[in-house]
């Protein structure tokens, strides 16, 4: 399968006029930009290691190197294919066995000899309706995931994700399904269950408590055919019955009104219906095939919001993800108003920084009254002088008198910095680019392949919560040394980190401002597997499983030029991003931008972007439940 188009990590060459600054040429490369020999033998050492070592001092007009990367938006791959980019969200499950799922008489009820009784008929039985009903008095969401199969351990993932969306309203706690006990459900709010795994055995007990309608829930893709075995009259009581899976390629969904996009080459499948009673179940959102044909993608009747395919997998920016996100406010907080803000960050500011971009910057947000974010990076280390003439270079803002005094320019222009790691590299590798500033990962490995896709590797050698712990402790004394506050707010590099890394951050930060990886057993327990890992991007705050509370960023970034086998970005797409995010009605249009790119394309973004309604918003303000 061909991935779909993302946005990866890369470096910043020079502008064509030689002056050196601000404008980005894409590359192919097949190979990595340094040697990775002795890669083990260098990671603590001098440059970019792994303490607090003394950055070597470097002459106030030592040569500047350009700007060098862009963050990419979250990819979604397969896999198998191993290849990622920055952060990798979850694949979808493979394709059904069978198109059409397996038709069974319902089961006995526990502890009765009884078949389940036929569930209430259509005069006092569950109706459509705006909300559902079954709002009840418990507390948080359950969220419930399928565990077997080859494929189980995406059944966590996809909890993962659901729990950092369910945590925008409060509690969650999340178990496998095979573990529900009867009644279970009633400490809670609603319940999420994700059905993942094709006709993996639910429990009659979970399968009785959904039809008693006392909760709201929302289930995910598989094994409805064993929700509807178990009540005979489902079809006439809930207004809907299944058929089975389309799988057509499939690239939109119709919500509110608005076209999200979805990746067409997504084989799992969505479900369609045998009949659907408009008068009994609201259809919410609908699959858009390639010749205009439409049939439901999420459906609501009483207690009951059924979405017809795992929304998390290949979600982006524009993605029916934002749907789901969307219809969490129904079963969770109903009376939510419309609220729409939009964010700037200032991005990969560091000791190298052009001022005088810096001070352009500053001024056309305040001009435009847009409060910001600067995300800065206090130690310079170009470990390979692969933008010195083959001489390594190590300096820190201390040592750049007129960028510290840019930076609190900033700061009285309604700039609030953020802290962006240390180096914004690691040691003298190439991780993926060339082991200098801003090219490159911080806190996980990656390389880039022969077919010029960007890999994560997993975290680098030795990593661990202290390592990390070690290099915030180190970026906040290299703030402090240059007269600056110690910034409440970190961002990780290229947004990966390994799981004891995000712990560190947990830890020494009150909020993140980035996105997330989420790694295997971090709900299910034991060791981390850093090998099987999703990410996630947000359109409001949440806390996530890593325990942060995370301000979103969810539109990206401006691109002039194609890279890494992606295309360019321009504002008319991080605008139309925005746009399509409007479905979410307490949401964000949250960017970033790179101040070498000049003002023009940030203005034409904020212009546009607040033209759609959102009001821009300082970082700060954010803050948990909105």
């Amino acid at each position: 399968m061909t991935p779909p188009l993302r946005w990866l990590p890369r470096r910043r060459t020079s502008r064509p006029d030689g002056t050196g600054r601000g404008v980005r040429r894409g590359i192919r490369r097949g190979g990595r930009a340094a040697t990775t020999a002795g890669l083990l033998a260098v990671v603590l050492g001098a440059g970019a290691g792994a303490g607090a070592a003394a950055p070597v001092a470097a002459a106030p007009d030592a040569p500047k190197h350009p700007p060098r990367h862009a963050r990419a938006a979250t990819p979604q791959v397969l896999p198998a294919e191993g290849r990622f980019a920055s952060p990798p969200a979850p694949p979808a499950p493979p394709a059904p066995p069978r198109t059409p799922p397996p038709r069974r008489a319902a089961r006995p009820v526990p502890g009765t000899n009884q078949r389940p009784p036929a569930a209430p008929d259509g005069a006092t039985g569950p109706g459509a309706a705006p909300a559902p009903s079954g709002q009840a008095t418990g507390t948080g969401t359950l969220i419930l995931y399928d565990t077997t199969g080859a494929w189980g351990w995406l059944g966590e993932q996809y909890a993962m994700q659901a729990a950092n969306l369910a945590s925008r309203f409060g509690t969650w706690q999340a178990r496998p399904v095979s573990s529900y006990t009867a009644g279970q459900m009633s400490a809670y709010a609603a319940v999420v269950y994700v059905g993942s795994t094709y006709d993996e055995q639910v429990p009659t007990a979970f399968l009785t408590d959904v039809l008693a309608g006392s909760r709201p829930v929302v289930w995910m893709y598989n094994n409805i055919w064993q929700l509807t075995s178990q009540a005979p009259t489902f079809p006439t009581t809930y207004g809907w019955n299944w058929s089975g899976f389309d799988t057509s390629a499939i690239g939109t969904v119709s919500y509110k009104g608005t076209d999200l996009t979805r990746y067409a080459a997504n084989a799992a499948g969505i479900m369609n219906y045998a009949s659907v009673d408009t008068t009994r179940a609201t259809v919410l959102a609908e699959a858009v095939r390639g010749d205009g044909t439409r049939f439901p993608w999420a459906l609501r009747s009483g207690n009951l919001t059924y979405i017809g395919e795992i929304p998390f997998a290949y979600a982006d920016m524009t993605d029916r993800y934002l749907a789901v996100a969307d219809m969490l406010f129904d079963v969770l907080a109903p009376q939510t108003a419309a609220r729409h803000r939009g964010l700037v960050r200032v991005e990969d500011v560091g000791p190298d920084a052009d001022p005088a971009e810096l001070h352009a910057i500053a001024d056309y947000l305040s001009s435009a009254q847009v409060p910001f974010s600067v995300a800065v990076y206090p130690r310079y280390v170009d470990a390979n002088g692969t933008y010195n003439n083959g001489v390594p270079q190590d300096y820190t803002l201390a040592s750049r008198p007129a960028v510290v005094s840019a930076l609190k320019y900033m700061t009285q222009r309604g700039g609030t910095l953020i802290m962006h790691g240390w180096t914004h590299q690691f040691s003298n590798v190439a991780n993926p680019y060339s082991g200098a500033s801003a090219d490159d990962f911080e806190f996980f490995r990656a390389h880039v392949d022969a077919q010029d896709y960007v890999v994560y590797d997993g975290p680098v050698p030795g990593d661990s919560q202290t390592w990390a712990t070690d290099r915030m402790n180190g970026s906040a004394a290299a703030f402090t040394a240059a007269g600056l506050p110690v910034p409440t707010t970190f961002e990780f590099p290229h947004y990966a980190a390994s799981a004891p890394d995000y712990a560190a951050a947990r830890a020494e930060f009150p909020r993140r401002y980035d996105r997330g990886l989420y790694f295997r057993n971090q709900l299910a327990g034991g060791a981390v597997d850093h090998t099987k890992y999703g990410g996630q991007f947000f359109p409001y705050p949440v806390t996530d499983v890593h325990g942060s509370f995370v301000i979103p960023e969810n539109i990206g970034n401006i691109e002039p030029e194609p890279f890494n086998n992606h295309p360019a970005r321009l504002p008319a797409e991080l605008i139309d991003a925005a746009r399509r995010n409007l479905v979410v009605r307490d949401g964000f249009a949250s960017m970033f931008y790179h101040p070498y790119l000049g003002v023009d394309y940030l203005r034409q973004t904020v212009e546009g972007v607040r033209a759609l309604g959102y009001t821009f918003v300082a970082a700060g303000s954010v803050v948990a439940g909105g």
